[in-house]
């Protein structure tokens, strides 16, 4: 059996939210969804209600353009709508300000933030302004969904089918891209996730489990097995799954490829299961609405996460992958460092379970 508090984040999270008792009306556990779920008495619709910021984001210098983090701003709600499968309806935002923004930036930020409810088909309902030293932006938003059904983190079991809903690894690459030294900032990445919106609720009709990868591929996957206490194996080669970009920058950077899938910065996409048994079903339907979701593996009865190297199947600690930026400080030199010496751990290993 998984132990939850293994996580840095699930400890706080578990301490902050402990204290509050539930709503009655609330279909969902703590991290059991992306998005809030409530059912109002009489009933059948749900609504879907998430919360999130661009915070850490700015101050780290990883999101520098103001229109980008005003884009950001909505996608990071947006994602979690998609990932429960809910029809998008609105957006409340917070924007805190410098004292004496310039007007250049607060027109790009404004920009950015409706070009993305436009993309969303996302409306702003209002919101608040304030004044601080640091630049923060906020959003609650909110959904639909109308059969009362709604996707969850829970629920795959082995057998099914790993899918993502595209090709994975661009949020690592644009982090490291931008945070590494400027002289190593060899390759530009072209980086505005959108919110897969329509896809997710194509998937409430199929789908075992979802969960957005905002957090980058291998957490979100250790947080799939931790609450669904089973294992995945991930048999698609590397060059096959990774994004271009990600290709690109591990390849300039000189890092070993799968690093791209370690986060904790994430592209935004949607990892789920499909039950075997209509698995054909789901891909037909995926592709008669003009999307080609990705086969990336299976689930297993065996916990761990394996992942397919050059030279076979090895297991990644995930979790302990999922610790590495904060346990290092927050620092991308020393987690880069420490991915690497964890490489070499693994390839030692998978060339072990081939001989």
């Amino acid at each position: 059996m998984y132990v939850m508090n293994a996580i840095i984040e699930n400890r706080l999270i578990e301490r902050l939210a402990g204290a509050f008792p539930r709503s009655p009306n609330q279909l969902n556990g703590l991290r059991e969804s992306d998005a809030e779920l409530i059912r109002l008495p009489g009933a059948d619709a749900l609504i879907a209600i998430t919360t999130d910021a661009v915070v850490e984001e700015i101050e780290a210098g990883l999101y520098e353009d103001p229109y980008l983090i005003g884009w950001m701003a909505v996608m990071v709600n947006a994602s979690d709508l998609a990932a429960v499968g809910a029809e998008p309806v609105g957006i409340l935002l917070i924007e805190t300000l410098k004292p004496d923004e310039d007007e250049f930036f607060l027109a790009k930020l404004q920009e950015g933030i409706r070009d993305a409810c436009t993309a969303c088909n996302l409306m702003v309902l209002g919101g608040d302004t304030n004044f601080s030293s640091q630049r923060q932006i906020a959003g609650t938003a909110l959904g639909t969904i109308r059969d009362g059904r709604p996707l969850t983190r829970l629920g795959c079991a082995p057998g099914d089918r790993l899918f993502a809903s595209s090709r994975l690894g661009l949020g690592s690459a644009f982090a490291l891209s931008q945070l590494r030294p400027k002289r190593h900032r060899r390759i530009k990445v072209d980086y505005r996730p959108l919110a897969r919106l329509s896809e997710g609720q194509l998937l409430r009709r199929f789908a075992s489990c979802c969960m957005d990868t905002s957090d980058g591929v291998i957490p979100t996957l250790d947080e799939l097995m931790q609450l669904n206490e089973v294992g995945f194996i991930m048999d698609r080669p590397l060059h096959n799954l990774l994004h271009p970009a990600a290709v690109r920058i591990a390849a300039s950077a000189s890092l070993p490829a799968w690093t791209m899938l370690a986060g904790p910065h994430g592209e935004f996409e949607l990892l789920f299961t499909i039950p075997e048994a209509c698995s054909a079903e789901f891909e037909e339907s995926a592709r008669s609405s003009g999307w080609t979701p990705l086969p990336i593996g299976f689930v297993t009865d065996e916990p761990g996460l394996r992942m397919e190297f050059d030279d076979g199947l090895s297991t990644v600690d995930s979790s302990r992958i999922r610790n590495l930026f904060t346990d290092g400080g927050g620092d991308p030199e020393s987690y880069i460092a420490e991915l690497i010496r964890l490489d070499a751990l693994l390839r030692v290993q998978a060339t072990s379970s081939t001989s």
